[in-house]
């Protein structure tokens, strides 16, 4: 959502509240970025979707740093094609979960699935066969929508679907059946699996669940920060500064507390 000339707060879906009753209410979408326990950066975004902040909250990194962080790690709400693409040009690691992680990386009989497009075989001369050795041929291409890099998508149609002994397993549709196949993000989707199933990866994940969910727990629920007190970006960025400041200044002193005892 673009920002008007005096900057406003949002309308998003915020999370569940006791009851279980979704809220439609205005906010800001706040970003920290969390390293060696400390808040290194932070973000205030009128963005409902979190992919949308991703890559500010790095240009931010690096205006303040000089760099970009080599392994971003995060959770599914930052893992898109744009972003992907966004880190490979920076010279950054897709350490960013997608929407069907869990589901990849859990669900062997999911992974395997004869019958998901990425999982058919592909004959000598580069056609898709179905677990029936059916060909699919090219039907037509279309920009990904809301793909910054010029990215399409190609569409493939089954030659013949008819008195298939897979179709009930395969595809619920009338005719022949059409898979959409976009290969780049496949292979984004396969480096991501191979870097977060890692040892590294699977350190990294631990450590982004204790300190970046830990940030977040101790100033909303430790400190009682639920609820803004400015309006305006300028404004909130500044609240978001200060909370920052008071954050890292009571780690940075109970950790001298603790050196002293260990000492």
């Amino acid at each position: 959502m673009n920002e008007t000339v005096i900057p406003k707060q949002t309308i998003m879906r915020m999370k569940k509240d006791y009851m279980g009753n979704d809220q439609l209410l205005p906010g800001y979408n706040i970003q920290f970025g969390v390293c060696d326990e400390y808040i290194a950066v932070y973000d205030v975004k009128q963005y409902a979707s979190d992919m949308d902040c991703f890559k500010p909250l790095m240009e931010k990194f690096h205006r303040i740093y000089g760099k970009y962080p080599e392994y971003p790690v995060a959770d599914a709400g930052y893992g898109s094609f744009n972003n992907y693409l966004y880190c490979e040009e920076h010279g950054m690691g897709k350490y960013m979960k997608f929407t069907m992680y869990e589901k990849e990386s859990k669900n062997i009989k999911y992974h395997n699935d004869p019958y998901r497009a990425v999982n058919f075989r592909i004959d000598e001369n580069g056609d898709l066969l179905c677990p029936n050795n059916k060909k699919f041929h090219y039907v037509y291409s279309r920009p990904i929508k809301g793909n910054k890099y010029g990215r399409t998508e190609e569409f493939y149609q089954c030659e013949e679907c008819a008195n298939c002994s897979h179709k009930e397993k395969c595809c619920k549709c009338k005719g022949n059946r059409i898979v959409r196949i976009n290969e780049e993000l496949t292979a984004f989707h396969k480096e991501v699996l191979d870097n977060l199933n890692c040892i590294h990866g699977a350190l990294l994940r631990m450590n982004r669940s204790i300190q970046s969910e830990g940030a977040n727990g101790i100033i909303k629920w430790n400190r009682s920060y639920t609820r803004a007190r400015r309006r305006g970006l300028n404004a909130m960025n500044l609240e978001i500064a200060m909370i920052c400041c008071g954050f890292n200044l009571h780690k940075f002193h109970l950790k001298k507390i603790a050196i002293r005892k260990a000492a």
